[in-house]
């Protein structure tokens, strides 16, 4: 089996997206699946569309399409995949609602969105997504094609060595006591207010791993809070090695307001730390409050939460364990195995025809 991984503009996008695909890769790989990268012929479209006029191909060969994020070169990979009798498979990273409160102007255009969504993924064969939570939201839409959850998982080897980043990250950064951290891009929809109205209320030192806009792209929220930081919050920018983020951290708070599942919050549990989260819908599906991680709705709960984290080291401890387990049921293996099973049953389907 030869499947497409197409991830569009992926030397430009940063985030989630990238880490599950490339992630999604590492587990095909795994499981024996001869994995393409992308659907042109030479380096891009420019060259797939001069082999075209030649006479030649504009598309590698592939049996399984599998596109990651919503732009026209995955619409074309669509149109090629429906007109050659490929199995499509459109994964839902994206959501209107995940769009909102991101960067400048994207709460005026997630509504408009949502419309372009619903088009986009009603032409696969199959829309994978990361939750249920995240499916329930596509019906909403409607989406009304086949939809399979299937975990983006965590990469738990990418991991290997984040302890000895500690004492240099921690000393690069003026770091010391009890860290609480974050990881990921900067924006509101992670909760960025809250993140540091929760620092102004404690003694912690706070740091948040991860790029931010600084320019005509930025957020309000982004920009007033990176340019006007609480004395006890650190914005890193950019890490080159996000093991460095894990090694420094103790506390993982991301109070998010909306997650299609939350890879760095599994990567945090996956080393073992002590996570604090929005009580949200899509963390019920993964995670249990007072087990393996905190929940909290208000930002007097995630001010009483660290406190107690602080106050009780046992606690601490015993919620870092649980996590570890929870991040091992979301390996690669696990699933590298649920995306052949989905592919093999669409290849299976359209060799019979069932529709």
């Amino acid at each position: 089996m030869r499947v497409l991984d197409y991830l569009e503009l992926e030397d430009r996008i940063r985030g989630g997206i990238v880490t599950a695909t490339r992630q999604q890769r590492k587990a095909l790989e795994g499981a024996g699946i001869d994995v393409v990268e992308s659907p042109w012929v030479g380096d891009g479209p420019v060259d797939a569309a001069r082999s075209r006029v030649t006479g030649g191909r504009a598309f590698r060969e592939y049996d399984i399409a599998h596109c990651n994020v919503v732009g026209p070169g995955s619409v074309a990979v669509a149109r090629h995949a429906t007109r050659n009798d490929i199995p499509l498979v459109l994964h839902a990273h994206v959501t209107a609602e995940d769009f909102g409160e991101s960067f400048r102007f994207t709460d005026r255009l997630a509504p408009a969105l949502r419309p372009y969504l619903r088009w986009f993924y009603s032409q696969a064969d199959l829309v994978l997504c990361p939750s249920e939570y995240t499916k329930s939201v596509l019906r909403e839409y409607p989406v009304t094609t086949p939809i399979e959850p299937v975990t983006n998982g965590v990469d738990i080897d990418s991991l290997a060595g984040f302890e000895d980043l500690r004492e240099e990250t921690r000393e690069r950064f003026d770091l010391e006591g009890m860290v609480v951290f974050c990881v990921g891009e900067v924006f509101e929809r992670k909760g960025l207010t809250t993140f540091c109205e929760v620092a102004k209320e404690t003694e912690y030192d706070f740091a948040w791993f991860g790029h931010y806009e600084e320019g005509a792209a930025a957020g309000e929220a982004t920009r007033y809070w990176t340019n006007n930081p609480p004395e006890n919050v650190t914005f890193t920018g950019w890490m080159d090695d996000k093991r460095a983020a894990f090694g420094a951290g103790d506390v993982y708070l991301f109070p998010t307001k909306d997650e299609n599942q939350g890879i760095a919050a599994l990567e945090a549990m996956a080393c073992g730390k002590a996570v604090v989260l929005r009580d949200i819908p899509v963390f019920e599906e993964f995670f249990t409050d007072g087990e393996d991680c905190l929940k909290c709705e208000t930002r007097e709960e995630f001010v009483d939460a660290l406190r107690r984290l602080d106050e009780s080291p046992d606690l601490r401890e015993r919620l870092g364990e649980n996590a570890r387990e929870t991040a091992a049921e979301h390996s690669l293996d696990r699933v590298g195995e649920r995306l052949v099973e989905q592919y093999e049953r669409l290849l299976e389907e359209s060799h019979s025809g069932t529709p």
